[in-house]
Formats: structure tokens, sequence, C-alpha cells
């Protein structure tokens, strides 16, 4: 595990949970970060880990908010540092995870969502598997992929041509991963997801306060 777990002395009848990262991984285009968004809005026991890049800003991103913007500087001292828990070069940029707030997280029992690609998802496994949940999204064709890429305007047509090339590959790691979902309808993909992590929690190792609440239960209180 990522890091020691707290020793915070909770109400008898609250069972201490140690959180978990999930991640949604997809081809670009396939529904991940509106998904992500979704499940965001619903679930106020999970928060969304900020990666750091080294791409510039997109309409409407906010610093902070959907990622912190570095330059390439940066982002390799952070590397060299031990500071990321992951990090990938993705279309001509760089991304990381930083480790603290993650860790921080997990060791007080709020989950973490990550909205990473299927290398970043790899680096987790390797370093935290027993805190990882991992979910692929597939697009429900490959036409209606390619329709919501230019639907979204959001990249030129360049771009969207280099994002469909590099989908099959990226579509191939589907495997890898504990979970997979054709995003065919958002609502019930959403709920497919929120369906997940309830099972995820209940996991009797992440309920790493059940040994005391039992106790409790059987010395009659």
């Amino acid at each position: 595990m990522l890091k020691d777990l707290m020793t915070t002395t909770l109400p008898f009848n609250l069972i201490r949970r140690r959180g978990l990262m999930m991640v949604l991984s997809s081809p670009s285009g396939a529904g991940k970060t509106t998904l992500s968004r979704r499940l965001l809005a619903a679930d106020d026991e999970i928060s969304l880990s900020v990666s750091v890049t080294t791409r510039a800003p997109r309409a409407g991103e906010v610093n902070g908010r959907d990622y912190t913007f570095i330059d390439a500087t940066d982002f390799n001292l952070l590397v060299n540092r031990d500071q990321l828990l992951e990090s990938a070069k993705v279309f001509g940029n760089y991304y990381g995870t930083p480790r603290g707030p993650v860790e921080d997280s997990l060791a007080q029992g709020r989950d973490v969502l990550f909205d990473i690609d299927w290398q970043g998802t790899q680096q987790l496994a390797e370093k935290a598997r027993d805190d990882l949940v991992s979910i692929f999204i597939l697009p429900p064709s490959w036409h209606e992929l390619e329709r919501r890429l230019f639907s979204r305007a959001q990249d030129d047509p360049s771009e969207i041509n280099r994002r469909m090339a590099k989908a099959s590959d990226e579509m191939s790691h589907w495997a890898e991963y504990d979970y997979v979902i054709v995003n065919r309808n958002l609502d019930q993909s959403v709920e497919a997801i929120r369906s997940i992590l309830l099972s995820e929690r209940l996991k009797r190792r992440r309920q790493i306060g059940l040994s005391e609440f039992v106790s409790g239960l059987q010395a009659g209180r």
C-alpha cells in the first residue's frame, strides 16, 4: 500500500475504510472525461486526481482544476525526485500524477479518480495494485468514436486523425483492466461505474476497521 494507514479513532459504529484509486481509461472520444465528471457530481466521497502536464491549456480548462500546467523542466524535476506516481508521454506532451495528494486521500479513506491512459495504469498497478480499480471505456463503434471527436470541436482535423490512428493501439490494452464498459449510453455507463465503486468499497481488505467494529459488536456495543 502507498502509505501507512491513519490511526484516527472513529465512533464504534463507523467502519474505517482505506480509499481506493479508480482509473478510467479509453481512447480519445470514448467518453471517459464526461463519465468522470458525472461520477464526481454524483458521489462526494471521490475526488479527481489533478495531473500535471506540459501541454497547453485547451479552451475552458482551468489551471489547478483540470490539470496543473507546467513546463518540461519542472516536470523532469518531479520525475527525478520521485514525486509522481505515474507519468507518460502522450501525443508529444508529458502527463503525471503527483504522489502526495493521492497518498493522503487514501490514508484518510477517500477515493481518488484517475483519467489516465494504459501506460499510467500499468505504473499504478506496479506500485499499488491493492489500491487500484481499473475500468476501460470502449466506444460502441469506430464510426461513433470518430463522430464524437469531430463533434466536440476541441482539436483540428490533423489532430483528430492522429488520435483516431492511435485509438486501435489504445483499445488493444482493454484486457489489462479489471472492468470493461461499452459506453453506448451515458446514464447507463455512469450507473455501471457507480455499481463497481460501491462493490469495491465493500471489499473486506479495504474496510480496515472491521476487526474493531466486530469486536465492539461482540462486546455488546
